[in-house]
């Protein structure tokens, strides 16, 4: 059995896979190389990818392919119709990131809403020590409590970031992109309606003919302008240009973002001019990367290879 690991580099140099070797042949790539695709592929029983597209033209050297396992939740690299038409199986891994998203989703708010960029550059600016007054807080901050807090997803995701934000005294509503989850835990709203009453609205809604483009002009325009939009779920939720106008124009108080409409981010992404950080924080898709959700990662990845090998669907997805 050969398995060959296309773009470990999504992995990181720190998670040890030795634990693959016990499986059978394991070949191990750092990134994906077009030019090198067809070469690195023919031989392999298992391909473990994150990113790379699984559709035919990638594939159809790989005449041996039994087995494609992805390194992460989402599903749309990959051409189903094509890969069942092969009978080539697909395995994903689940609710491994879900405390590190949770994580981040606080850490991009509580930099925002607390202003922390400005009251660090203050102190280290050498401004405090000049200062004869023992605090300083000339930009406003404020408590979460009491605020409404708006969810887009209540997934596992949304659910956990909820409860963390009940425990700092919010008021909790969502938004049901799908029209299909009803939770008697919290107050289901029409997107209007959250945007409207949220102080706070997070994203953790995955990637659809619904989804793509949720957050337009027109829907930032119904948020408060003092209210902090974060995306955690994928970037194209958000027309990007008009989050762009949105704080250019003072629209809303602020963004977060881990997730952009192209990744690595390009250079004529409007929202690289705004070097506020007050106003907008952007992290380089690492809700999901903690050390330790990257090693769970692996331990799915593993105990999916072994139950195929076994005869067990574990993880299995067909669309």
């Amino acid at each position: 059995m050969k398995i060959v690991f296309m773009e470990t580099n999504t992995l990181g140099d720190d998670v040890d896979l030795s634990i693959f070797d016990r499986l059978g042949e394991v070949v191990r790539y750092p990134y994906w190389l077009p030019e090198l695709n067809e070469e690195r592929i023919k031989d392999a029983d298992i391909l473990v990818v994150n990113k790379i597209p699984m559709k035919a033209k990638y594939l159809d050297a790989a005449e041996k392919l039994k087995l494609i396992c992805i390194t992460g939740t989402g599903t749309n690299i990959v051409d189903f119709n094509y890969t069942n038409s092969r009978n080539i199986a697909v395995a994903n891994v689940r609710g491994y990131s879900t405390r590190s998203v949770v994580q981040h989703t606080f850490a991009l708010l509580l930099f925002l809403y607390e202003k922390l960029s400005y009251y660090d550059n203050y102190v280290k600016s050498g401004e405090y020590i000049r200062s004869g007054v023992f605090s300083h807080f000339d930009v406003r901050f404020h408590e979460l409590a009491g605020k409404v807090w708006g969810i887009i997803g209540l997934g596992e995701i949304g659910r956990g970031v909820a409860k963390l934000a009940e425990a700092f005294g919010c008021e909790i509503i969502y938004y049901s992109t799908s029209g299909k989850n009803d939770n008697s835990e919290y107050k289901r709203v029409d997107l209007d309606s959250l945007l409207a009453m949220s102080d706070i609205v997070s994203i953790h809604a995955p990637l659809n003919e619904k989804t793509r483009g949720l957050i337009g002009e027109e829907q930032l325009r119904r948020m408060k302008k003092d209210a902090i939009l974060l995306n955690l779920g994928r970037g194209p939720i958000i027309d990007e240009q008009a989050l762009y106008k949105a704080l250019k124009e003072n629209w809303i108080g602020g963004a977060g973002l881990d997730v952009l409409s192209a990744e690595p981010m390009k250079p004529t992404n409007p929202l690289i001019e705004i070097q506020d950080s007050t106003r907008l924080i952007i992290t380089p898709h690492i809700a999901w990367a903690t050390v330790e959700a990257r090693r769970r990662v692996v331990e799915e990845v593993y105990k999916n290879i072994e139950a195929f090998l076994k005869g067990e669907p574990r993880n299995i997805v067909t669309e």
